[in-house]
C-alpha cells in the first residue's frame, strides 16, 4: 500500500508516492500558469490546477504496483478562491501575492485595527489574505461576491474537487479569521475588518478527525483511485513544510529558503501578548501553533547578488563568500530588494535595501559573504521576534543545500542547524500528518520514524561575537534607514 502526499505549489504541483515506511518511491510534476491580468495582480485558473493535481495523481496510480492507501494534501496558502453554491469557481483565484487590495490592508494597519486583532487572531495580516481580497472584491467587482457562495483557499479548493467538502483547515483558517485560542471564528475580527456581512461566506473549520472524507466517485475516476479512499487535508504549506522537516516539538524552529524566507517555531501558546509580526498558526497537533514569519526577499537576493557580480549561478556566489572572512571585514547588507517592502519581522512597504559600511578594503567575495549573512540577519531577527527560545532551526528549500550558507546561518542564530534530505518536504508533511490520524498515533513518533534529516551543523563558537555585534549593528543600520524614509528621494 502507498500513500500520495500532494503539494499544490504556486508554480508548480507535485505528488509524491510513498511506501508504507516513508520510502519515496516515485515524484510526478506539472507546471499551473499565474495570470498577470494587471499590474501587482496574480490570478490562476481553479480549474486549471485541479487539472494539475489529477494528472500528476493519475501518472503515480497508473505506473504504482500497489494500492493507494490514502491521500494527503497540502497547498499554496491564503488568497481567494471563491465557488458558487454547486461547488464551481466563480472566476479565477486571486493569489497569496495578489497586490489589488494592499491599499486596503495598509489602511487597516495604519488605523490600529491589525495591531489591535493580533490580541485574537495572532495574525497581523498583509494584502493577500482572504480578508482583504473579499473586500476589495465587495468595492469593485459586487457580481462575484452575489454569485459566491464560499471563499476557500487552494487546499479547501483541492478537497472539495476530491471529496465534495466545502471546508478549509485550521491553519489557514486562523489568518486572519479565527480566535487563535479557541479555534472558532471570531465575530470581533470579522465586524473590526467590516466584514460581518461576509459570515456566509466562510466554510466549515476542520481539525483532527474531520480533516479527513472519503474520495468521490467523479474524482476517483480520473485519479485511478477506488473511490472511498481516505482523502486527509493537512495544513498549508507552510505548515505541512516544517512538518516534513521534523518541527513537531515545541521548541523545534524551521527556515524554508525560497523566494521567500519563512521562519517559524513551535509553541505551546499562540503568543498573542507580543509585538504583533507575523502569523500565530493553529496546527494538526492540538495545543501547538506555529508563530511564523514570512519576508518579503530571500533567495531572489541572492540571485540578485549574482546578477550584480557577473556570476552564473548561486554556487558560485557561495564559493566567491567563502574566500571572505565571516562578518565581511564589517560590511553589512539590508536585504529588503522586494519593490513591495517587507512584511516581516516588520511592515513597511517602503522598506528597501542597501549595503552598509561600503569601503575600498571590499571586494566580490565581501560583498557576496554580506549577501547571505545579511539574509541570515532577517532569520535571527524573526526568531527574535517570535519571542519565543528555539532549540534547534531546520532548514528545507532550494537555499538549505548549500553547506556555506547553513553554517553562516547557524553562527548567525547561534543554533544548531539541521537540513532535511527530502526534497519534497511539503508533501512528506502531508503524508506525515495523513498516517498519524489515520493510524492514531502521535505526530511526533510518525515523523521520527518518516523523516530523515542530516548531522547538524554547530556554531563555530569563535564566530558569536562577530556576528553579536553584526547584529546589533544591522538593527541599528536597518532603524537609521527606515527613519531616513529608506533614503528614497521620491516614491
Amino acid at each position: 500500500m502507498i500513500t500520495i502526499g500532494i503539494d499544490a505549489g504556486t508554480s508548480v504541483v507535485k505528488s509524491v508516492a510513498y511506501a508504507a515506511d516513508g520510502t519515496e518511491l516515485a515524484v510526478a510534476r506539472r507546471p499551473t500558469r499565474v495570470e498577470h491580468p494587471r499590474p501587482g495582480w496574480a490570478e490562476q485558473d481553479m480549474q486549471e490546477v485541479w487539472s494539475a493535481v489529477a494528472d500528476t495523481v493519475a501518472e503515480l496510480t497508473a505506473a504504482a504496483g500497489s494500492d493507494v492507501a490514502a491521500l494527503a494534501l497540502t497547498a499554496q496558502g491564503d488568497g481567494c478562491w471563491l465557488v458558487d453554491d454547486a461547488g464551481r469557481p466563480t472566476g479565477p483565484a486571486l493569489l497569496w501575492n495578489d497586490a489589488r487590495a494592499s491599499e486596503i490592508a495598509a489602511g487597516w494597519a495604519e488605523s490600529g485595527v491589525l495591531a489591535e486583532l493580533f490580541k485574537i487572531n495572532g495574525s497581523v495580516g498583509f494584502g493577500g489574505l482572504p480578508h482583504a481580497q473579499l473586500r476589495w472584491l465587495a468595492e469593485h467587482d459586487p457580481a462575484r461576491i452575489d454569485r459566491s457562495a464560499k471563499v476557500l483557499t487552494c487546499g479547501g479548493w483541492l478537497f472539495h474537487c476530491l471529496t465534495g467538502c466545502l471546508a478549509w483547515d485550521v491553519s489557514e483558517a486562523s489568518n486572519p479569521f479565527l480566535d487563535a485560542r479557541t479555534g472558532q471564528y471570531s465575530p470581533t475580527v470579522l465586524a473590526e475588518l467590516g466584514l460581518d456581512w461576509a459570515q456566509p461566506l466562510l466554510p466549515d473549520v476542520v481539525d483532527g478527525q474531520q480533516r479527513i472524507a472519503p474520495l468521490r466517485d467523479t474524482a476517483a475516476e480520473r485519479l485511478g483511485v477506488p473511490a472511498g479512499t481516505p482523502v486527509v487535508l493537512g495544513a498549508y504549506d507552510v505548515i505541512s513544510t516544517a512538518i516534513g522537516a521534523g518541527v513537531t516539538e515545541p521548541g523545534q524552529a524551521c527556515t524554508i529558503l525560497g523566494t521567500t524566507i519563512c521562519t517559524e517555531v513551535l509553541s505551546d501558546s499562540p503568543r498573542l501578548e507580543r509585538t504583533p509580526v507575523g502569523m500565530s498558526l493553529r496546527t494538526p497537533e492540538p495545543g501547538r501553533w506555529m508563530l511564523a514569519s514570512a519576508t518579503l526577499s530571500g533567495t531572489e537576493v541572492v540571485e540578485w547578488a549574482c546578477r550584480m557580480l557577473g556570476l552564473p549561478n548561486p554556487e558560485d556566489l557561495t564559493d566567491l563568500a567563502e574566500q571572505a572572512e565571516p562578518g565581511s571585514k564589517g560590511l553589512l547588507m539590508l536585504p529588503y530588494l522586494s519593490l513591495a517592502g517587507e512584511r516581516a519581522p516588520f511592515y513597511d512597504p517602503a522598506a528597501r535595501g542597501s549595503l552598509h559600511g561600503l569601503s575600498l578594503e571590499h571586494g566580490p567575495a565581501e560583498i557576496a559573504r554580506a549577501c547571505l549573512e545579511g539574509l541570515a540577519m532577517a532569520i535571527r531577527d524573526c526568531l527574535r521576534a517570535s519571542t519565543a527560545q528555539p532549540t534547534e532551526l531546520r532548514l528545507t528549500g532550494g537555499g538549505s543545500a548549500n553547506r556555506l550558507w547553513r553554517q553562516v546561518i547557524a553562527d548567525v542564530t547561534g543554533l544548531p542547524v539541521v537540513r532535511t534530505t527530502d526534497e519534497q518536504a511539503g508533501a512528506r508533511g502531508a503524508t506525515v500528518t495523513a498516517q498519524c490520524l489515520l493510524s492514531g498515533r502521535s505526530i511526533t513518533d510518525v515523523a521520527r520514524e518518516l523523516v530523515g534529516t542530516s548531522e547538524p551543523l554547530r556554531p563555530v563558537e569563535a564566530n558569536r561575537a562577530i556576528y553579536d555585534d553584526a547584529y546589533a549593528r544591522f538593527i541599528a543600520a536597518r532603524e537609521a534607514a527606515q527613519a531616513a524614509d529608506w533614503f528614497q528621494r521620491s516614491r
